[in-house]
């Protein structure tokens, strides 16, 4: 299978123990975070009531869960892609381009409850 990246509302639900979710990825050979979900899940933390504990999950994802970087070719593809959707009149949340962008340049699927990821041309969009 191909190798997955996770959306934020997919850790969410993971963390959940979602069953749906679980058994997508014991499916799959290979999942992934990149820096954007990373830093999405850290500032859910700091506005959580348990600030403490919370960072603590995190910290835990960030060492157990490879986190693809944010580079120069990711924001090649990042601009390439915000140039199309603007183009087609159909924007998307900036966070999810740079993950959209991720799952490009890698080759991965994302996982997302979010439909708005199918408006990115040659994306896999993985729902559960």
């Amino acid at each position: 299978m191909r190798g997955k990246l996770l959306d934020t509302n997919a850790v969410i639900a993971l963390q959940r123990g979602d069953p749906a979710l679980v058994a997508l990825l014991n499916d799959t050979d290979e999942w992934f975070l990149n820096a954007v979900v990373l830093g999405e899940l850290y500032y859910g933390a700091y506005r959580s009531q348990r600030v403490a504990e919370n960072l603590a999950v995190v910290d835990r994802w960030s060492v157990q869960v490879e986190v693809l970087p944010v580079d120069s070719v990711t924001a090649r593809v990042f601009g390439e892609v915000h140039r199309q959707l603007r183009a087609k009149g159909r924007p998307i949340p900036e966070n999810d381009i740079w993950i959209a962008a991720t799952a490009l340049q890698y080759q991965l699927e994302v996982v997302s409850q979010d439909d708005h990821f199918r408006e990115v041309a040659g994306l896999s969009l993985v729902r559960w």
